[in-house]
């Protein structure tokens, strides 16, 4: 019996998978099968505690390019691959299947850092024919998850960002934004940044459950305010929204966030592509086997009798009576208290950055 390949009896502490769910790519399944013989079965339930591995890499290009209508930016910059935040709902999982990696526990343990992003970054807004466009920064997976603290890469961008007077937008999980204050702050005056904070949840021990690495609800919220009051525009994404685990939830985070600084505000259903599906149905049936088949009844009827559905226009809010409703909630306290719209992005003020010289730039 293959440990990688065993599903878990219990939950993992500090990890939001609780398997190796198999990639579609894979060209082969291996199972995980009791022999029968009880010694071996029993050195099982004390498997070693799964320790995060970072590769570092050296990346060719690093401004991603995107026309969906579904998400408010064009160019995107992603630091790193994975992310150990683990997310049991996260989008970007299935990307790990493409290295020949699970969307499970690899997605959250297995991280590649690329290293030389920055100087990617700065080659790239060099090229004569580069249009300005703003930037997200971290957008697939978080660009301030616990390895930045070492790593640093998307301080590195930032710090180029700057350079150049390029435009930015953050959506993060993460308190360490603050770290770059410094950055974010002079930024905001010239209209150059923006930053989302997303929130799933308001009960620590739920966030614990399906979101384990990234900052407790609390520590967001902090987070929203220190940079509100530094002048930096914030906003809030209460995302996913879930049915049965924290939709009722809607009303009671966006007034949070209100008071802690967003000034506007938006929301995503649950999404379910790809291995997702398998991913979620385990998390359902570890820690809320008694709803499990509802959750997933509301999602069949959120998206025509599917799972999922990856339509334009409906894939983020869903369609039926519980997407009307919803919507109806969220319109309503969106005007209530009183969220618009963070200021544009300001595109005129970016300068292409200088050649990097050995001997310094004397002016």
């Amino acid at each position: 019996m293959e440990q990688d390949a065993r599903k878990a009896q219990v939950p993992i502490k500090g990890r939001g998978s609780a398997s190796r769910v198999q990639s579609r790519f894979d060209a082969t399944t291996t199972v995980g099968v009791d022999d029968g013989w009880e010694s071996i079965y029993e050195d099982l339930q004390e498997l070693p505690r799964l320790r995060t591995e970072v590769t570092e890499e050296r990346a060719r290009t690093v401004i991603s390019r995107n026309n969906s209508p579904d998400v408010g930016f064009s160019a995107s910059v992603n630091p790193y691959r994975g992310c150990e935040h683990g997310c049991v709902y996260c989008f970007a999982r299935p990307s790990h299947s493409y290295l020949s990696l699970s969307p499970g526990l690899d997605f959250e343990t297995k991280l590649f850092a690329k290293t030389n992003a920055a100087e990617r970054l700065r080659n790239e807004l060099g090229r004569p024919s580069y249009q300005c466009a703003a930037i997200a920064l971290g957008i697939n997976t978080d660009g301030y998850q616990p390895i930045e603290r070492s790593y640093q890469i998307t301080r590195q961008c930032l710090e180029l960002l700057a350079e150049t007077r390029h435009p930015v937008s953050f959506v993060t999980k993460s308190a360490l934004i603050t770290r770059d204050i410094d950055l974010l702050a002079a930024m905001a005056k010239d209209r150059l940044v923006t930053v989302y904070f997303s929130v799933t949840t308001l009960d620590r021990k739920l966030s614990a459950k399906l979101e384990p690495r990234a900052a407790a609800p609390h520590a967001r919220l902090r987070a929203m305010e220190t940079l509100h009051k530094a002048g930096v525009p914030v906003g809030v994404l209460v995302a996913p929204v879930i049915p049965r685990i924290t939709d009722h939830e809607l009303e009671a985070i966006l007034e949070e966030a209100h008071a802690h600084g967003a000034r506007a505000a938006g929301y995503v259903l649950l999404r379910l592509p790809n291995e997702i599906k398998d991913i979620w149905k385990e998390w359902l049936e570890l820690h809320y086997p008694d709803r499990a088949e509802h959750v997933l009844s509301l999602m069949r009827q959120l998206h025509g009798g599917k799972e999922y559905d990856a339509a334009f226009g409906t894939r983020m809010r869903g369609t039926g009576p519980f997407a009307d409703l919803l919507s109806q909630r969220f319109k309503k306290v969106h005007r209530s208290l009183g969220f618009a719209k963070l200021p544009p992005l300001n595109t005129q003020l970016f300068q292409p950055p200088r050649e990097l010289s050995p001997q310094g730039q004397l002016f």
